[in-house]
């Protein structure tokens, strides 16, 4: 077993998920991930408004799906959960309910009431119960240490080949096509509008991004403009998520789509008129279709 937020699921992650799958095949085991829902900093510090999560739960989900795991606990984690002591959590739980033969952690697992549940303290437990531990040192990538922070900020600035490098697949996005103010179809660059589907998503800094756009199973490609459309909004305030999908023509208000970013083209800006912007976007395409031709 192993416990922790995974948000993201990224690289670092897979480090202990890994580890985790050559010890259960070694045991004949069978490999458990314990995850919590909400995360725990929107339950303690609901004041801060300000957490925004790389993947939603059923992302994660299916995340750890692919990653091999064989059993996936999502435990609901609540005021009283958090004031649960270290050590009636590891009897009660991981050994009386779970039977547990091993735990994998990684280098900076603090978990329990006032984050006791270190290293040094799980060692003092499975001492005492009989199960074995195991910590894994960070994950270097061009000695960084990869984690879901770093990542965070990486997409917070619109470096997404930054973020996608240590996530170890693109960034993605899923919400539903609303409605939106059609501007884009008069100047030939029709755009579908995206509503994430869950607030706390992180959503990339402002900008235009090369991506994917995957609707009712099929993937298209196309560029996506996260901002407040400065050319024909002046005095916007309101950030907006527009995806122009390449060769698509159809309906899809209310439909569910995936948005898989692959790298930036460039910042928002504000144009002179109408005639720059359909310039500018036109080059655009062009550096998108070229990024998502080198990405396969």
């Amino acid at each position: 077993m192993t416990i922790g937020t995974f948000d993201g699921v990224h690289k670092g992650h897979h480090k202990v998920l890994d580890r985790l799958k050559d010890i259960a095949l070694q045991n004949k085991g069978e490999t458990v991930v314990f995850t919590f829902y909400p995360h725990p900093r929107l339950v303690l510090s609901p004041e801060e408004h300000n957490l925004r999560l790389l993947t939603t739960l059923d992302e994660k989900v299916e995340l750890l799906r692919q990653a091999g795991i064989n059993h996936l606990i999502v435990y609901p984690f609540t005021r009283e959960f958090a004031e649960l002591n270290y050590s009636d959590f590891v009897r009660e739980i991981l050994v009386n309910e779970m039977k547990i033969h091993s735990l994998v952690v990684g280098y900076d697992h603090r978990f329990g009431k006032d984050r006791q549940g270190g290293y040094e303290y799980l060692q003092v437990c499975a001492d005492k119960y009989g199960f074995r531990i195991e910590k894994l040192d960070v994950l270097l990538i061009d000695e960084v240490n990869i984690s879901s922070t770093r990542i965070r900020n990486a997409l917070e600035s619109g470096d997404i080949a930054l973020a996608n490098q240590y996530l170890g697949y693109p960034y993605t996005l899923h919400g539903k096509v609303v409605e939106g103010q059609k501007l884009g179809r008069t100047i030939g660059f029709p755009t579908a509008n995206i509503e994430s589907s869950d607030i706390h998503k992180l959503i990339p800094g402002y900008g235009v991004y090369a991506v994917k756009a995957e609707i009712d199973g099929e993937s298209f490609n196309g560029m996506l403009n996260i901002g407040t459309r400065p050319t024909f909004n002046k005095n916007a305030d309101q950030r907006s998520i527009e995806v122009n999908i390449f060769g698509f023509d159809r309906v899809i208000y209310g439909r569910d789509v995936t948005i898989r970013f692959h790298d930036k083209i460039r910042e928002e800006k504000r144009f002179p008129g109408k005639e720059a912007l359909v310039e500018q976007l036109h080059l655009d395409r062009l550096a998108s279709l070229k990024i998502l031709e080198k990405a396969g």
